[in-house]
C-alpha cells in the first residue's frame, strides 16, 4: 500500500523520543514515504500526537511526553482530561482517575499489561509518577489482542526501554509545590538515568532506573446540609405557601455540617528496566520491575448541628428561591455535634515483568510474557467524638440533658450559608461538651495477580495478498483479592455513648472534654483563616470554629489516644486492659476472599485493501470465580465472545475515515462479588454483594473523521454509541438487628428505614414521613421498630450512551510558536430507571493556548464540564426529587409518588484555569512553574431541583522547581 503525502502532512516527531534513535521510526517513515522532522516542546508533543493517532489501526488519543520526564500535566489524570471524550474525578483538587465516554469501569495498564490497586480497575493514575512515561494512550476501540474488561477504553501508559536511548541519560526534576489552603510548601523529586551496551557478540544489553518522591499536604472544605420538603405556612395565616416545585414543598435545610480534611501524602516510586537483545538474532528479552508506596495520614473535623424538633422554625424573615429553597430561616432546639476522625489507606503495589519478543522468521514473530501484579493496602478509619451536655444541669441534679440553643441560617447568592448561633460559645465552651466515642477499624485488603501470556503473529499467510498478518494468542490469570477487617471492641461492645454509659462506683457521670485535656491532653481550637474563600461565606459561619480533640493525634499516634481513653475509663464500668492491638477484634461479617481465574484466546487479521485497512477477529475468555465468606463459600462460571472489528478508510493522503465495533465486558467489582455484609458504625445503613453477578457487556459503535494538515495540524469528528446491558443496580431492603436498640444512631433519621414488626426484616424499605420528626425514630428504636437498610448488589437492566467528539489542534504561521487545540464532547445517557449514568456530562469542553519561541514556552489551559449526576440515593438529599413530596418511593413504579430521582446528586457545572510555564536557561537546565486550578473554583452539589446542597473546595497548587538533562 503506498501512502504518499504531500510536504504539508507532515509526521512530526517530537521529543517524546527522549533522545531515542530515531532510526526504527525513520525506516517506518521511509517504508510509508512519509517526511519525518524533529519539533520539540509543546508544539511537538501535540504533533507527535496527531501522528499516533493518524497511524494507529484504532481509535485512539494519545499524550506525549514533550521530553523525558515532562507530560504536559504533573499529574496523568490531569494531563489526559485534554484529551477528546476524556473526564477526570479528583480527590483533595488531585486528578485521580478518568471517565471515558462517560464511563468509569476502565483498565490502567502499563506497557500493555495490567496495574493492580485496591480495586478491579488497576492502580490510581494519583499514585503513580508522570516522570515514568514517555507517552498515554487512551484506547477508545478495542482489538481482540488487548485485555478484556474495559467499558470506556484503556489507559495504556508506556515507558522507554533502555535500548531505544542512543546515548547515556541522566534527567531529573526538582519541585516545589505550594498548596494555599494549607499555605504547605511540599518537595517533589525524580530523577532517571539509563544506558546500553554494545556487548559484541554477546549482543547489547540496556538498563534504566527511575525514582521519584512526592510529599505533599493538602486541604478540602466542605459544607452540606439535609435537605426536606416541607409544607410550611410562611406569613403565619394559617395557610400553607406554594414553594417553587412540582410538590409545592419548601426545600428546608438542616442537619448543616462543615468539615474540613487535611490530607498528608507521601508517595515513593521506583522503576527498573533491562533489555538484552542477542546479536545473531533480531528480537529482545526484557525485565521491568515497578513499584509504588503511598503512605500518610489523615486529619478530619466534622461539625454538625442538629434539632431535637425539625418543627421548631423561625420564619419571620424566610422566603424561598426558584428552585423551592427556604432561605434566611432560623431552627430551635438545635444542638452540636464535633467529631475528628481519620480514614486514610496505605498502599504497596507493584508491578513486574519477565518477556521477550522475537522474529524466528522472516514472517514469523513470536512474544510472550509473565506478569505479576500486587496491592497490599491498610486503610485506618478512627473517631473521637463529642457531645453538647450541659455541665451545669448535671451538677444541679445530675441529669444528663443537651445543650441547646436557637441558629439563624442567612445565603448571600451561592455563597456558603451562614451561621449564627445564638450561644456563639457553643463549639468552644467545655462546659457543653463532653467524651461521646472512640472508634477505631482497620481493613486489610491484599489484592494479587499472576498473568502469562503468549503471541504469535504470521505476515502474510497463505499467499493472500490482502491479509497483512494474522495474530492469535492466549493469557491466562490467576487473582486473589482478600479483605478482612478488625475493629476496636471493649468486652465485645463498641465505646460509644460513653457519656450516658459509663458510671464510676455505681454513678454514671460524663466526662467532659476540659477535664480530659488536663488530664491526659490532646485538644486543640480549629479556626482557619481561609476557610471557604473560594465559595465565600454568607456573612460569618459559627461551625467553622471550634475546639475539639486533635486529629493528627488520631491520624499519627491511635496508640496514644487509646492510652488516652484507657486512662479516662480507668476504674469505670467500661474500663479497658491491654493494649490496642489487643482488644482489636476480627469482623469476621466483613470477611471476603474472591479467586478468580480467567483463560483468553484470540485471533485477529489484519487486512490492506489498499486505501482500506482493518483489524478484525475475536476474543473468548473463560471466568472461573469462587467467593467465599468467613463460613460460605460459592462458584460462579462464565464465558464471553468478544468479536471486534476496526476499519479505516483513506479517502485522501491527509483524511482518514475509520468504523469501529466491538462487544466488551467488564466484570463486578471485588465489593459486589462478596456477600459479606458490610454495616456502617451508626448500624443505619450496609451493603452486601453476590457472587452470582454477571459481568457488564457493552456493545459499541463508533464512526470517525480525520484530516492532517500541516505541522501536526489536525481536525477530528466521531459519533459514538454504547449500548449497556447487564447493569450492576443495588436492592435494598430493611432489615432487623437487635443490636440497633441500644447502638443505632438516629441522628440522619429520615436514613433510618422502620419495620412493620419489630425483630422481623421486610423487603419494603419505609422512611419516616413529613410529620414524623427525630423524637418520634427515637421512640421506634427504642421498640425494636427500627431497621438497616442493607442494599444488594443485582443484575439490572440496560441502558445506553450515544455521544458526538470533535476536536481541532493547529500551530499558527503568523505568530511563530503560538498553537492551540480545543475539543468538545456530547453525550447522552440513559439507565434501567431512566436516570442518566452517572459521571456522564452532557456537554465537556476542552482547550489550550501555547506559544514557546528562544526558551521559552508558556501555555494556559481550560476545563469545562456541564452538570452531571455524580451519585444516586445520596443519605443527605433523599427525601429530594422532581416530585419534591417529601414521601419516600424510588422503587415501586406501581405505589403512589414513585420518584426514581429520589436522592439524585448532582455535580454542578464547572470550570477550571492551568497555567504552566518553563523558560530553557541552556542545554541542560529548565526552570518550570505551573499553576492547577488558577482562579480557585470551588464545586458545588445540587438536587434533583437544582438546589444547592453541598459545597467544596481545595487548595489550588502551584508548582516552581527546576529540571536537568545530561
Amino acid at each position: 500500500m503506498n501512502k504518499k503525502l504531500s510536504k504539508l502532512t507532515l509526521a512530526i516527531l517530537s521529543a517524546s523520543t527522549m533522545g531515542l534513535p530515531l532510526m526504527a521510526q525513520a525506516q517506518d517513515a521511509q517504508n510509508e514515504n512519509v517526511e519525518v522532522i524533529e519539533v520539540k516542546g509543546l508544539a511537538g508533543s501535540m504533533a507527535e500526537s496527531a501522528r499516533q493517532k493518524r497511524f494507529n489501526t484504532r481509535i485512539v488519543d494519545a499524550v506525549v511526553a514533550e521530553d523525558i520526564g515532562k507530560l504536559p500535566d504533573n499529574n496523568i489524570a490531569e494531563a489526559l482530561q485534554r484529551i477528546t471524550g476524556v473526564s477526570i474525578s479528583s480527590n483533595f483538587g488531585v486528578g485521580e482517575s478518568v471517565t471515558i465516554r462517560g464511563i468509569s469501569q476502565n483498565r490502567v495498564e502499563l506497557n500493555g499489561r495490567s496495574t493492580s490497586g485496591s480495586g478491579r480497575g488497576g492502580i490510581s493514575l494519583e499514585d503513580f509518577p508522570s516522570t515514568f512515561l514517555k507517552t498515554v494512550e487512551v484506547i477508545k476501540s478495542p482489538t481482540p489482542e488487548m485485555i478484556e474488561g474495559a467499558l470506556g477504553g484503556t489507559i495504556n501508559m508506556k515507558t522507554v526501554r533502555p535500548l531505544e536511548l542512543k546515548e547515556p541519560l541522566v534527567a531529573f526534576t526538582l519541585d516545589a509545590e505550594y498548596a494555599d489552603k494549607t499555605e504547605n510548601w511540599a518537595p517533589r523529586f525524580n530523577i532517571s538515568a539509563g544506558t546500553n551496551w554494545d556487548l559484541g557478540d554477546a549482543g547489547s544489553f540496556g538498563a534504566s532506573a527511575i525514582l521519584a518522591v512526592q510529599d505533599r499536604t493538602l486541604r478540602r472544605d466542605e459544607f452540606f446540609n439535609l435537605v426536606t420538603p416541607t409544607e410550611l405556612d410562611l406569613d403565619g395565616d394559617g395557610i400553607s405557601e406554594q414553594a417553587n416545585n412540582a410538590g409545592g414543598n419548601f426545600l428546608v435545610r438542616s442537619q448543616n455540617t462543615a468539615e474540613q480534611k487535611t490530607e498528608k501524602r507521601d508517595r515513593t516510586a521506583y522503576g527498573i528496566s533491562l533489555q538484552w537483545a542477542p546479536k545473531e538474532l533480531e528480537g529482545f528479552v526484557y525485565l521491568d520491575i515497578n513499584a509504588t508506596e503511598l503512605d500518610g495520614g489523615q486529619e478530619a473535623y466534622s461539625v454538625l448541628n442538629d434539632s431535637k424538633d425539625y418543627s421548631d422554625l423561625v420564619l419571620n424573615n424566610a422566603y424561598g428561591d426558584n428552585h423551592g429553597q427556604l432561605h434566611n430561616f432560623g431552627s430551635g432546639s438545635v444542638f452540636v455535634q464535633p467529631k475528628t476522625w481519620a480514614d486514610f489507606t496505605t498502599n504497596e503495589s507493584t508491578s513486574n515483568a519477565l518477556g521477550g519478543e522475537f522474529q524466528l522468521t522472516d514472517q514469523l514473530k513470536v512474544s510472550g510474557e509473565v506478569a505479576y501484579t500486587k496491592s497490599e493496602a491498610l486503610r485506618t478509619k478512627s473517631e473521637f467524638n463529642l457531645r453538647p451536655i450541659s455541665r451545669e444541669q448535671y451538677e444541679a441534679d445530675g441529669t444528663i440533658t443537651e445543650h441547646l440553643f436557637t441558629i439563624t441560617m442567612t445565603q448571600e447568592g451561592d455563597k456558603v450559608p451562614g451561621i449564627a448561633f445564638s450561644d456563639s460559645d457553643a463549639l468552644l465552651n467545655p462546659d457543653n461538651l463532653a467524651i461521646r466515642q472512640f472508634t477505631h477499624q482497620r481493613y486489610t485488603i491484599d489484592n494479587e495477580e499472576t498473568a502469562m501470556r503468549l503471541d504469535l503473529e504470521y505476515s502474510e499467510p497463505f499467499g493472500i495478498e490482502f491479509i497483512r498478518s494474522v495474530k492469535a494468542g492466549v493469557r491466562t490469570t490467576d487473582r486473589d483479592y482478600e479483605l478482612d477487617r478488625h475493629d476496636l471492641r471493649n468486652n465485645g461492645s463498641e465505646l460509644k455513648n460513653l457519656q450516658t454509659s459509663v458510671s464510676y462506683n455505681g454513678v454514671v457521670r460524663p466526662t467532659w472534654a476540659d477535664e480530659f485535656d488536663d488530664a491526659y491532653g490532646g485538644f486543640k481550637e480549629i479556626n482557619h483563616a481561609n476557610s471557604f474563600e473560594q465559595n465565600g461565606i454568607s456573612g460569618n459561619n459559627a461551625l467553622t470554629h471550634y475546639w475539639v480533640y486533635d486529629g493528627a493525634l488520631l491520624a499519627y499516634d491511635i496508640n496514644g489516644t487509646y492510652d488516652r481513653v484507657k486512662q479516662m475509663l480507668d476504674g469505670s464500668s467500661h474500663a479497658l486492659t491491654g493494649s490496642l492491638d489487643d482488644n482489636m477484634v476480627r469482623n469476621t461479617g466483613s470477611y471476603a476472599n474472591i479467586n478468580e481465574k480467567t483463560q483468553a484466546l484470540y485471533t485477529q487479521f489484519n487486512l490492506d485493501f489498499d486505501y482500506i485497512t482493518a483489524v478484525v477477529g475475536a476474543r473468548y475468555v473463560a471466568t472461573e470465580l469462587v467467593s467465599s465468606t468467613y463460613d460460605e463459600t460459592g462458584q460462579y462460571d462464565y464465558s464471553d465472545f468478544l468479536p471486534s472489528l476496526n476499519l479505516s478508510y483513506n479517502l485522501s493522503d491527509e483524511t482518514i475515515l475509520r468504523f469501529a465495533a466491538a462487544k466488551v465486558m467488564r466484570r463486578a467489582d471485588f465489593g459486589e462479588l462478596s456477600p459479606a455484609l458490610s454495616v456502617d458504625n451508626s448500624l443505619v445503613t450496609g451493603t452486601q454483594g453476590s457472587y452470582k453477578l454477571d459481568p457488564y457487556r457493552v456493545t459499541q459503535y463508533d464512526f470517525s473523521a480525520e484530516h492532517y494538515f500541516a505541522n501536526g495540524g489536525m481536525a477530528s469528528a466521531a459519533i459514538f454509541y454504547k449500548d449497556v446491558q447487564s447493569f450492576t443496580v443495588s436492592s435494598s431492603s430493611c432489615v432487623a438487628d437487635p443490636d440497633t436498640i441500644t447502638g443505632q444512631n438516629v441522628t440522619e433519621y429520615v436514613n433510618v428505614c422502620l419495620l412493620d414488626t419489630a425483630g422481623v426484616s421486610q423487603s419494603d424499605v419505609t422512611y419516616a414521613t413529613g410529620n414524623q420528626d427525630l423524637a418520634y425514630v427515637e421512640a421506634q428504636r427504642d421498640a425494636g421498630l427500627t431497621g438497616i437498610v442493607i442494599d444488594t448488589d443485582v443484575n439490572g437492566g440496560s441502558g445506553e450512551v450515544v455521544g458526538l467528539e470533535l476536536a481541532y489542534q493547529q500551530q499558527l504561521d503568523f505568530i511563530p510558536g503560538l498553537g492551540f487545540a480545543t475539543n468538545y464532547t456530547y453525550a447522552d445517557s440513559e439507565q434501567p430507571d431512566g436516570n442518566p449514568l452517572l459521571n456522564i456530562s452532557n456537554h465537556t469542553f476542552n482547550g489550550q493556548i501555547y506559544w514557546e519561541s528562544d526558551g521559552i514556552q508558556l501555555r494556559v489551559a481550560y476545563n469545562w464540564r456541564d452538570k452531571y449526576l455524580d451519585s444516586q440515593d445520596e443519605k443527605r438529599v433523599r427525601p429530594v426529587g422532581a416530585l419534591a413530596t417529601g414521601i419516600y418511593n424510588r422503587t415501586d413504579p406501581d405505589a403512589p409518588f414513585f420518584d426514581p430521582t429520589l436522592g439524585n446528586n448532582y455535580r454542578d457545572s464547572r470550570g477550571q484555569f492551568d497555567v504552566s510555564a518553563s523558560y530553557d536557561v541552556n542545554e541542560h537546565f529548565t526552570v518550570i512553574a505551573n499553576a492547577v486550578n488558577l482562579t480557585g473554583e470551588p464545586i458545588r452539589q445540587v438536587t434533583e431541583l437544582d438546589s444547592p446542597w453541598l459545597y467544596s473546595e481545595a487548595d489550588r497548587r502551584i508548582t516552581f522547581g527546576v529540571r536537568g538533562k545530561f
